[in-house]
């Protein structure tokens, strides 16, 4: 464990150890998660294969997105497009991550749902949206994203879109919960859910856009890695999630996070704070899901002090008033953050750090800004917390 001197101070509040609360944690989340799952019971599944992409070259059930901060050139009409950076262009296609990301909200709040009260009706939903999405041949989605992030006039796909599928790793949780705990129905379906998720995951950790997102050094690393990690629970690869583990403590933690806790990949962008809160709560669900006991991975640091736990210390003054954050604000979306920030949640736990929950449970778990909502991708504490990493 991390010695406490060495974390950033902060006020220790009122309140008990952080393991204390797990009944008012479970007795709050059903309180927000049952009447929005209720909501969920009759909404139809609605696949990437109802959806056209007219500048896609690939079939109806492949993924294709746009890349985000790509504009047309006014130099160049009808040229390349050109970048410019943490702008948001708005006529892109978006019409597959959008339907990725409702996917990867249903679930998860229908899975929790289950958890919370053991209702049937609520995983037979979630059942229908899994089904669909990677086992019926009329709507499933392609198991690869060889079109995601293109520029047009560029190219028709990018490595870096990889990071779209983040948006299903709390799917996989939802997956792993339904196997474990043989929810009615599930076995029906469970066989072509697994050889989805062993397919990409296949083309996740071998293709030339898999390894190359795998290698880079900012937060598309990081993702990369939080989604072998969940993928590779759902079909049980222990050689992925020891390679993961691995690369975490190797790779993840000593290029990402200075001595002090500061982000430096994340800060050099134009929207330094949302990305270092990003990258923040998808580093320290890997090293959660990676631990071999809770969140030990977020204590572990290098031998020079780096550390998950020391960056979540950095961050949570600023998330507990943003008004202190001392850098640039960020050029887009800077009054959407902070939310419900699961990085707080785990630190909590791994290093009983009850001022950190105290933080994360003041904050807005349902964020109603898309953008926003693209970057909380870890939405559902109790498909983490209620289970082991496999």
């Amino acid at each position: 464990m991390i010695p406490r001197r060495a974390l950033l101070a902060a006020p220790l509040l009122a309140l008990p150890a952080a393991r204390a609360v797990e009944p008012d944690l479970r007795a709050t989340e059903r309180r927000r998660v049952v009447p929005q799952a209720h909501a969920l019971l009759a909404e139809p599944p609605r696949t990437i294969a109802a959806i056209p992409a007219p500048r896609s070259p690939g079939g109806r059930h492949d993924y294709y997105s746009e890349g985000d901060y790509w504009w047309p050139d006014p130099a160049r009409p009808g040229g390349p497009y050109v970048r410019r950076d943490g702008r948001s262009n708005p006529d892109k296609f978006d019409g597959h991550r959008d339907a990725l990301i409702r996917f990867g909200r249903v679930v998860p709040m229908l899975a929790a749902a289950w958890e919370l009260t053991g209702e049937a009706r609520f995983a037979a939903a979630a059942i229908r949206h899994l089904d669909a999405w990677f086992v019926d041949p009329a709507t499933r989605m392609n198991p690869d994203l060889q079109h995601a992030q293109a520029i047009i006039g560029v190219n028709t796909g990018r490595a870096i879109g990889v990071i779209d599928t983040l948006q299903i790793v709390e799917v996989a949780r939802a997956a792993t919960l339904f196997a474990r705990r043989a929810a009615l129905g599930y076995a029906a379906v469970r066989k072509g859910v697994e050889d989805w998720f062993a397919r990409y995951l296949d083309w996740l950790t071998t293709s030339p856009f898999g390894m190359e997102e795998r290698d880079e050094k900012n937060n598309h690393g990081t993702c990369w890695l939080l989604q072998a990690a969940a993928f590779a629970a759902v079909v049980g690869r222990g050689e992925v999630l020891a390679f993961a583990r691995e690369r975490l403590k190797t790779v993840i933690v000593p290029t990402q996070i200075a001595p002090d806790g500061r982000q430096p990949l994340e800060l050099a962008r134009t929207k330094p704070y949302a990305y270092c809160l990003f990258n923040l709560d998808v580093l320290a669900a890997s090293a959660w899901l990676l631990s071999e006991k809770d969140g030990e991975l977020i204590a572990w640091r290098t031998s020079d002090g780096r550390s998950i736990g020391q960056a979540i210390a950095f961050m949570a003054p600023y998330i507990a008033d943003k008004g202190k954050w001392p850098l640039a604000k960020d050029i887009e979306y800077f009054d959407g953050f902070p939310v419900r920030h699961p990085a707080l949640l785990f630190g909590a736990r791994a290093l009983d750090r009850p001022d950190w929950l105290r933080i994360w449970a003041a904050l807005d778990p349902d964020p109603a800004i898309g953008e926003v909502i693209r970057n909380f991708p870890v939405r559902q504490p109790l498909l983490w917390l209620d289970q082991t990493r496999r």
